[in-house]
């Protein structure tokens, strides 16, 4: 009996070689591996984007959010450029973020692809497309610790989210 691997070599051939998974080369896969973390996004960085999230920080520290961080995910994954995540105290506070910063970003003109969580209110995800929401209970925020998920991308430094 021979396996669904062989009748497909049989089909193209003895000598037909299966295409390479992988486009790094050897030398970038070592140091992307070696890499524990990156180190903080230089504000000089930030300063060509255009990105609405600091709106969205704006308004997460208007509705009292606590242990607010962004992480610069452009050199780690093509989904999303950054994630804002913060702490929140109760479900009736995570409601009052997400609220405003819904309101916030629509009169910029920004809605969200998707908007999931609000109603338990432990992990709200608002998507807008270049950044991404994460509004946590503290419990979830320690059992998902997304910073150490994430700990390849670059943590933007407190001095520049509060001069943007």
């Amino acid at each position: 009996m021979r396996s669904h691997l062989s009748e497909g070599r049989a089909r193209r051939g003895p000598s037909a070689e299966l295409p390479s998974c992988s486009t790094l080369s050897e030398e970038s896969l070592t140091s992307n591996l070696s890499r524990r973390s990156h180190p903080p996004a230089a504000s000089s960085d930030l300063e060509d984007i255009k990105s609405n999230w600091p709106t969205a920080l704006h308004a997460a520290e208007e509705k009292k959010a606590s242990d607010i961080r962004v992480l610069d995910l452009r050199e780690v994954t093509s989904f999303t450029d950054f994630f804002l995540i913060c702490s929140v105290g109760n479900q009736r506070q995570g409601q009052a973020v997400a609220d405003e910063i819904h309101k916030q970003m629509k009169e910029v003109g920004e809605l969200p692809v998707s908007f999931e969580g609000y109603d338990r209110a432990e992990w709200i995800l608002m998507d807008y497309g270049d950044f991404l929401v994460h509004i946590f209970s503290e419990s979830a925020r320690s059992y998902y610790d997304l910073e150490r998920l994430w700990r390849h991308a670059r943590l933007v430094p407190a001095e520049t989210l509060q001069t943007r």
